[in-house]
């Protein structure tokens, strides 16, 4: 739990973590994201090993998100890859984002990553803020490349 203070006083809220009963939840949480959720993906998503999805709640209204998954490799172990964090605006700075990141890290511990990383653009200074305010540092400069299926 953490605090969220808005101007009429102090709110609790909670972090809950989805599971593969949890698609309807994610579904209704739709605001958060970029897109409209689909059940089916949403499905393969929160039944798949390895793959995290935490949303916060101010009572009963979705305010933010974290998604991430965990990935391995032969000579490196296993670690998490941050997806995506989000925050509905009304909702931000307020410690929404850094609950969920830290308890993402915690998550990731617990089941042994070796570490956590994240993406993100240069020009995004909230993502960057928050990021570093919970002890992610810098690697090397680097380049991501993508390739697009859809048509």
């Amino acid at each position: 739990m953490g605090a969220y203070d808005p101007d009429m006083g102090a709110q609790e809220f909670e972090i809950r973590r989805m599971g593969p009963a949890d698609v309807a939840a994610v579904l209704d949480a739709a605001v958060l994201f970029d897109a409209t959720p689909r059940r089916d993906w949403t499905t393969q998503f929160l039944t798949r090993q390895g793959h995290h999805l935490l949303i916060c709640y101010l009572g009963e209204t979705p305010a933010g998100f974290i998604s991430g998954v965990e990935t391995v490799h032969p000579d490196k172990g296993v670690e998490l890859f941050v997806y995506e964090l989000g925050v509905d605006e009304p909702y931000r700075r307020r410690g929404i984002a850094s609950a969920l990141v830290a308890e993402l890290e915690h998550i990731a511990r617990t089941n042994g990553c070796y570490g956590m990383w994240v993406p993100t653009e240069g020009d995004n200074i909230a993502a960057l803020a928050t990021y570093r305010a919970a002890g992610a540092k810098p690697p090397e400069a680097t380049v991501t490349l993508t390739w697009s299926f859809r048509t």
